[in-house]
């Protein structure tokens, strides 16, 4: 694509998609379910903006991976030199057993997923749904355990609540610390595990997702600055949420998604 008016057009929309797939990766309002919506709403205004492709999408997560691994990089050093770091081990053995609910549940139900998404008013209700856990999520974030203080009960009644999140429009950060904050874990701790436990999960749909575009011969130069917006914003927005919990809670984040997904329903 040679520079100009379509190459400038090209330039803004990785960098939209970079942003929202940055900041809704991150905060507890849905990536995907963002992905829907959004372009939905702005055809409804009359702007033609269709959602990134399967490769965009699959190339952007290499933006929000890369943030993740920046702001864990010290828990991922550990869980590395699990040998010697009882700590390191207990995050690595965690993670693996909460990993495995989503494997357990994501492939075979990936066709009956992307039929859900298809009605764009079946997403508006899952945002709902999302609003009433993250509320209910606030309402139990009284929790002092730590990540130490886990046992495998947790890891794994965590791991369904990832699993879940697989439905467009249900948050997986939002959903892991909403019953994180259930058995009692500090949030801030809760939203700890909940990154740690979902680098395999955003790591292993990437890949997914890279090798089913890979064939399709769509890669554009442009998404590298896609890429580099994805990881900006995702480090950013991972670093707000973690404060943000100590001083407001889930509370904004319910009220916006129910009102987004309100607004989605009576639209479509």
């Amino acid at each position: 694509m040679q520079p100009g008016e379509g190459y400038r057009a090209a330039v803004l929309a990785v960098v939209i998609w970079g942003v929202i797939q940055g900041i809704t990766e991150f905060l507890p309002v849905s990536s995907d379910g963002h992905l829907v919506v959004i372009p939905a709403l702005l055809s409804e205004m009359g702007l033609d903006v269709q959602p990134p492709t399967l490769a965009s999408t699959a190339i952007l997560h290499l933006g929000t991976l890369a943030a993740m691994f920046i702001y864990f990089r010290h828990d991922l050093a550990r869980v590395i030199h699990f040998r010697t770091d009882p700590e390191g081990r207990k995050i690595a053995l965690l993670v693996a057993i909460g990993t495995i609910p989503a494997v357990i549940f994501g492939l075979p139900l990936e066709g009956e997923l992307n039929a859900f998404s298809t009605t764009i008013s079946n997403v508006g209700w899952a945002l709902i749904g999302n609003g009433l856990i993250l509320y209910l999520g606030s309402r139990m974030a009284f929790g002092t355990r730590r990540i130490m203080d886990m046992k495998i009960p947790d890891s794994i009644l965590i791991g369904f609540a990832q699993a879940m999140a697989l439905i467009p429009g249900i948050s997986r950060s939002g959903t892991t610390i909403s019953v994180g904050s259930a058995r009692h874990i500090e949030p801030t701790e809760a939203a700890r595990y909940s990154f740690l436990l979902g680098i395999p999960a955003v790591t292993g749909a990437g890949l997914l997702e890279l090798y089913r575009a890979s064939g399709s011969g769509s890669f554009e130069p442009v998404l590298i600055v896609g890429v580099i917006v994805a990881g900006v914003t995702g480090y950013l927005a991972i670093g707000w949420l973690m404060a943000s919990l100590k001083k407001v809670g889930l509370l904004p984040f319910a009220i916006y998604c129910v009102a987004l997904g309100a607004l989605t329903v009576v639209v479509f």
